[in-house]
């Protein structure tokens, strides 16, 4: 494989890598490796028979992940579930007989064909068998099934094999299938051509050096929108207000602490950008007056604390677009949808992302969110609670979809 190879379709995305009880087992380290190098965050699940031949604690050293082998252990975290959730693509490789028939079945008895059920985004397939094996007609069948369903079912290369025979049945070179997930996920790519200027996160609003004002927003969704983006081929660049979270990976992040650092960070940059999407959770108000010092508990005297309005940045941006589409998020605790049509108008944007920050599951610090996107053409869309990060590609299809005219990115179902 040549090290100097560099995918920009692969870079940030998630793969997850079906390893199967095949001989060729042991090759699927080295293209974990590869997609690694190609900057893939790869997930991997095995099956039982794939361990007789590779231990997870190969392919858990290499990926910094936690390898999933068994649906009953696995199913507290509902991996077989979770992990088609948050990938970009999945990829088996080495395939079996055993796999293919079950794939093309609908079986479901461990947590890569259970996986499959619930698989929305592509799957490639490299099958690896003995020769015999690959040209059973039930195989064929099977693999027949499998492409008429949409799965890329790449064929097997002609070669010794485990059995002594020479004929097709090895599994096809790393290239090949390296080259296989890139046109999978080409069609994902579309955001190739936007720059897209993100904000997430809190601001904190200094009363004295020691204390400020802020609020309980994460950035979670901020970020998650950042890694879609990115992951969909975008220019992304993130100015973030404090946050735990490591920027993604391919984005240009800024970090800030204040409203007026954020204002001055997403100024500088709003020219160049194509969409802004403010996720952030600026603050509203400020201390009129920051304490040079620590300020001190005097008895009992009670202390006032007076404040004045910070800029509001999405109206100002909003002001001086040119052609930048602008999407800014509602962040409410009652009447969440008049208030952000409210603030859709008030603030000449072209989307809003209105969520209930109080419902069970969602909101402010959690996993998963749930949102209703409204356009200025009167359009809504209601979004169940989901992972953050499938909710992100959900939003930026609704901003491609109502904004710039793209068509809806198609995502293969196994």
């Amino acid at each position: 494989m040549d090290g100097a190879r560099l995918s920009t379709c692969l870079w940030g995305k998630r793969v997850a890598l079906g390893v199967t009880g095949s001989i060729a087992a042991y090759k699927a380290i080295s293209l974990l490796r590869a997609l690694k190098r190609e900057g893939a965050v790869v997930s991997v699940v095995m099956t039982q028979a794939a361990t007789k031949f590779v231990t997870p604690l190969t392919f858990e050293v290499l990926s910094g992940t936690r390898v999933a082998t068994d649906l009953f252990e696995a199913h507290e975290e509902m991996a077989h579930l979770t992990i088609p959730e948050q990938v970009d693509v999945v990829l088996v490789a080495p395939a079996t007989a055993n796999f293919l028939a079950k794939a093309a079945l609908g079986l479901a008895d461990d947590v890569l064909t259970t996986m499959l059920l619930s698989t929305r985004c592509p799957v490639v397939v490299a099958p690896a068998m003995d020769g015999d094996m690959w040209i059973h007609p039930t195989v064929v069948h099977h693999v027949q099934t499998l492409k008429a369903r949409g799965v890329v079912v790449l064929e097997p290369e002609v070669g010794p094999l485990a059995s002594g025979q020479v004929a097709q049945g090895r599994l096809c070179g790393e290239a090949k299938i390296l080259a296989a997930v890139d046109a999978a996920l080409a069609a994902q790519c579309d955001w190739h051509d936007q720059v897209v200027l993100v904000s997430a996160g809190p601001t904190q609003e200094p009363i004295d050096p020691v204390r400020f004002l802020s609020n309980r927003s994460s950035g979670k969704m901020g970020y998650a929108i950042a890694e879609a983006a990115r992951a969909r081929g975008a220019e992304v660049i993130l100015v973030s207000g404090p946050s735990f979270l490591n920027s993604p990976p391919g984005v240009t992040t800024i970090r800030v602490n204040t409203a007026a650092e954020m204002a001055d960070a997403l100024c500088r940059n709003f020219r160049a950008c194509t969409v802004l999407i403010m996720a952030a959770a600026v603050a509203d108000f400020r201390p009129k007056d920051e304490a040079e010092h620590k300020i001190k508990k005097q008895g009992k005297v009670e202390m006032v604390l007076e404040l004045e309005s910070t800029t509001d940045i999405l109206a100002m941006l909003s002001a001086q677009r040119t052609s930048q589409i602008v999407v800014g998020f509602a962040a409410e605790t009652e009447q969440v949808l008049s208030h952000a049509q409210d603030k859709l108008r008030a603030k000449g944007l072209d989307l809003i992302v209105a969520n209930d920050v109080t419902q069970e599951g969602g909101g402010f610090g959690s996993d998963d969110n749930a949102a209703v996107i409204l356009s200025a053409t009167g359009e809504q869309r209601a979004l169940g609670l989901m992972p953050k990060r499938r909710l992100a590609d959900e939003i930026l299809t609704a901003v491609r979809e109502l904004c710039l005219g793209g068509p809806r990115r198609e995502c293969v179902t196994e």
